[in-house]
């Protein structure tokens, strides 16, 4: 039975016009699939639906999205990330519902659902300019006064190193970590409730409900992780859904001590709050990358 599919041009190149043609016809595609950006079940013989391709190196996972939610598009993951993905459903008790249609010489999974934790969420190695750093990542809901979403919660970032990031050649006792993002963009924050404004080239990468990546502009064009997770991060439902329904993060980011570790999000707040006012606060709204 056909499929109400969307394929997009980047995706047909990725997996070719004969088995875009079997999807649309419902060759390959379910009927019923759990969309791959808020969660819920799609039944592809009634709801518009985009397919979003997941690439990694060698690996390709095809999954399903109600239209409303996303675009059909091809979404880049570190080839590990996708086979631990992959591997994690194949070693589960049970499948989720509505696995992606799979498409030849290529591997295929069900999309995982995510499962929400408390911030904070640790992170793992990370790279500022050339210097590497662990950098700590919490992600939270946060309320602005101001802006075209006042009043609504908004996904945010709060990234602080566990010390003081170097600078090659620069001596080893000062921190450089605050010069370097300015460098790159990022501006000073003296008011939360003011949001900071929209870093171009930047992005913040979700892949399959999941938190991959912060990406960067690459010098020779398209883009490099600043930060990536050594393995996917969960975040929690309401968190993922501001990030989706508003298609961006709000990234705050300080220097080693100045946020530190909280186990509240009213706690984060008012530790962000601080540091704002003791002018030690950087921020920048980020576009969301994939789902």
């Amino acid at each position: 039975m056909p499929r109400l599919i969307d394929v997009s041009d980047e995706v047909r190149a990725e997996i070719g016009d004969d088995e875009a043609d079997r999807l649309l016809t419902g060759a390959t595609a379910p009927a019923h699939y759990d969309c791959t950006s808020c969660r819920a079940p799609g039944d592809a013989t009634l709801d518009p639906t985009a397919t979003v391709l997941f690439v990694g190196e060698e690996t390709a996972v095809l999954a399903f999205a109600h239209s409303r939610c996303i675009p059909s598009q091809v979404v880049p993951v570190a080839e590990e990330q996708l086979l631990g993905a992959v591997r994690s459903i194949n070693q589960a008790p049970s499948a989720p519902v509505g696995p992606p249609a799979p498409f030849p010489g290529q591997a295929s999974a069900p999309m995982p659902a995510p499962v929400p934790i408390p911030a904070p969420i640790p992170a793992p190695v990370a790279a500022a300019e050339t210097t590497p750093a662990v950098l700590g990542v919490t992600c939270g809901l946060v309320l602005c006064k101001y802006g075209p979403h006042a009043g609504t919660p908004r996904a945010a970032l709060v990234v602080e190193p566990t010390g003081p990031v170097g600078r090659p050649g620069s001596p080893n006792d000062r921190d450089h970590f605050a010069d370097l993002l300015l460098e790159h963009g990022f501006g000073q924050v003296l008011d939360v409730d003011q949001p900071p404004a929209e870093l171009r080239g930047w992005s913040v990468l979700m892949a399959m409900g999941q938190l991959h990546a912060v990406l960067q502009p690459a010098p020779g064009g398209g883009t490099l992780a600043w930060w990536q997770a050594h393995q996917p991060l969960q975040v929690t439902e309401a968190w993922r859904s501001a990030a989706s329904n508003q298609g961006e993060v709000i990234m705050f980011a300080a220097p080693a001590g100045s946020v530190g570790r909280q186990p509240r999000e009213d706690l984060l707040r008012q530790a962000v709050d601080h540091a704002a006012r003791r002018g030690l606060l950087l921020g920048a709204v980020l576009p969301l990358a994939g789902t």
